[in-house]
């Protein structure tokens, strides 16, 4: 026995089992039992509780890791007071993350530094709260990784991988005209995501969608695209001040600057 009254022997017993993680709170639980406030049963159910919530948390965190945000957004940290502007409580209904079953997408457009890329990263980090695969890149990284699928001929293989999560986050899409390479490839990845089930598709951007289209080469190609995302997507319209001289959404900046003297 150990010297607060644990078998010298289960250590090895539980990292054998993959059971490891209840010895962070056995200690805990055995007072509990001494104390009479657990029986038997409730003694392993507890223990077996602490387990499941140990795995759950760590599942988050690794979801929450491959997804790539580009910092910790959350809804909880983000200032709705500060921009009254904001469509709060629609923002708040697709916190419910009940778009993600019925494959509809999410366009947050608006000029700059009104909180978009918070939120769209807000929305999947509660969706990888939720048990959800989130994946997070801006529009130049994503043309980037599917044009270099044509070099190493890997591109179905990149498309399927993008595809996947339920979640796909695409940051500062439609800054600039498109490549018909691009608007190509962009076509192969989007067909296979809008409208399905379990597949949302969320993109922010500081064009409205109706200034989308002339940045396709290709009439037909855009026009299959765009119409297919705007249609199966809530339109999230955000406008007001500026958080970009408070730093970021939900964390006071720094005062202005003091004047130099004379």
């Amino acid at each position: 026995m150990t010297a607060a009254g644990t078998p010298a022997g289960l250590a090895p017993v539980l990292k054998a089992l993959g059971l490891s993680g209840i010895l962070d709170t056995l200690e805990a639980r055995l007072a509990e039992a001494r104390a009479g406030t657990l029986g038997h049963a409730e003694f392993l159910q507890v223990l077996c509780e602490d387990e499941l919530a140990r795995r759950d948390a760590a599942k988050i965190t690794r979801r929450i890791r491959a997804a790539r945000f580009p910092g910790q957004a959350t809804l909880e940290d983000f200032d709705f007071g500060y921009n009254p502007k904001l469509p709060a409580a629609q923002i708040r209904d697709l916190a419910r993350l009940e778009f993600i079953a019925a494959g509809e997408g999410i366009l947050a457009y608006g000029p700059v530094g009104v909180g978009k890329s918070h939120l769209a990263a807000a929305l999947g980090h509660q969706a990888c709260r939720r048990g959800h695969d989130v994946a997070f890149t801006t529009c130049s990284r994503l043309l980037a990784e599917l044009a270099g699928g044509h070099a190493d001929r890997s591109f179905e293989a990149r498309v399927r991988k993008l595809a996947r999560p339920a979640v796909l986050i695409v940051d500062d899409f439609a800054m600039r005209e498109f490549t018909a390479a691009q608007a190509d490839d962009l076509y192969e990845l989007l067909t296979e995501r809008i409208g399905r089930p379990g597949r949302s598709l969320i993109l922010t951007s500081n064009r409205s969608p109706a200034d989308w289209y002339p940045l396709f080469p290709n009439a037909v190609v855009g026009e299959s695209i765009l119409d297919r995302v705007l249609n199966t997507s809530h339109h999230l319209l955000l406008e007001g001040k500026s958080y970009r001289p408070r730093r970021r959404p939900g964390r006071p900046g720094p005062g202005p600057a003091a004047p130099r003297p004379p």
